[in-house]
């Protein structure tokens, strides 16, 4: 069986030991895997490496790094050494020049956030950023994270459809996080949708991680999740 790379299972679990079983768990259910800030303390480089030479799988490294462009580029730089598929940045323009140059001649993608799928209008106005609807805040900074030469962005499934229009995204990725099967929680996520939906508006990977790793059955619900995407066009 060659699993559906279009699932991402996000490996939200404490350290290595737990992530390597949770994954042996899945088996050909799943291809990509997420490893985010959460376990790079738990050896989430270590889980990368095991996951993507032993193994075969493909790797999303969730970082979401910002600050000043040196500092930017030399990270993004050692993290393309460990052969990883995705890794994110925040999407200021100024960051996603300096993640593009940090992995000149290396595989790795670029992803940029937009606006994250756990942040709403009021958050926005705590954070003082700037008026106006969150939609619009979000393709604005898809565009410019695109303009800036990311290799696709990082948005909420409600906002898939208006990137995927937009003349900037064609040839890049879209990625979805806040994705939920029909039935599942919402969680800490307040901009969501369902796998299936995700996918059809335009995202080309999702990325899903309660509903799979707190499921009883993790392979099954990984199973149930992709049997709910639409044919690859």
């Amino acid at each position: 069986m060659t699993a559906d790379d279009r699932l991402i299972v996000a490996l939200d679990v404490p350290n290595v030991v737990q992530g390597l079983d949770l994954a042996a768990r899945i088996g050909d259910a799943a291809g990509f895997y997420k490893i985010g800030l959460g376990m790079l303390t738990g050896g989430g480089l270590a889980l990368a490496n095991e996951l993507k030479q032993e193994q075969g799988k493909r790797i999303f490294l969730d970082m979401k790094l910002f600050d000043i462009g040196a500092t930017v580029e030399a990270a993004v730089r050692g993290f393309a050494r460990f052969d990883l598929d995705f890794l994110t940045v925040h999407g200021d323009p100024q960051v996603v020049r300096a993640a593009m140059q940090g992995s000149a001649g290396s595989g790795l993608r670029i992803l940029a956030v937009t606006i994250l799928t756990s942040l709403d209008r009021a958050d926005l106005d705590a954070n003082m950023i700037r008026a106006g609807d969150l939609a619009e805040i979000t393709l604005e900074r898809a565009v410019r994270a695109l303009e800036a030469g990311a290799d696709g962005v990082i948005a909420s499934p409600q906002e898939a459809a208006l990137i995927r229009a937009l003349p900037q995204a064609k040839g890049r990725l879209i990625v979805t996080p806040g994705v939920r099967p029909a039935g599942a929680a919402a969680g800490d996520q307040k901009r969501i949708a369902t796998p299936g939906q995700a996918i059809r508006d335009g995202a080309d990977h999702i990325v899903v991680g309660r509903p799979v790793w707190q499921a009883a059955d993790p392979r099954a619900a990984a199973q149930a999740i992709v049997a709910d995407l639409p044919p690859r066009g």
